[in-house]
């Protein structure tokens, strides 16, 4: 017997180290979650694809809640990273992920600066 799987577009992690919970991070994982289940974007609803886990320090301390996601695009695995995120702008960037649209670019911070 094994563990049953579930299929995973993209994986949404959000710092709860001590840092980022001092600006909310750990209120911001609760409230994502919740929305998770409601809009039946998590991984184990019916037609959801996003697993949402707690992560310890992210390197980006002092502009947190610092949120990272790995997701699929085409054959490759690709990542995003993202400051000071709220829980608006966090369900805008996980509704893009369950659909496979063009990420959110407010707030991330690790494409190349012009």
């Amino acid at each position: 017997m094994k563990p049953h799987f579930f299929k995973t577009q993209a994986h949404i992690l959000i710092c709860t180290d001590q840092r980022c919970a001092e600006d909310g991070s750990k209120v911001l994982f609760q409230a994502v979650w919740n929305g998770l289940e409601t809009e039946k974007l998590a991984y184990y609803k019916t037609g959801g694809n996003l697993r949402l886990s707690e992560s310890g320090c992210l390197g980006a301390c002092r502009f947190g809640p610092t949120v990272a996601c790995y997701f699929r695009r085409g054959n490759s695995l690709e990542q995003a990273w993202y400051q000071r995120m709220t829980y608006p702008s966090t369900m805008q960037l996980a509704k893009a992920l369950h659909a496979g649209l063009e990420l959110p670019q407010e707030k991330r911070f690790d494409l190349p600066t012009e």
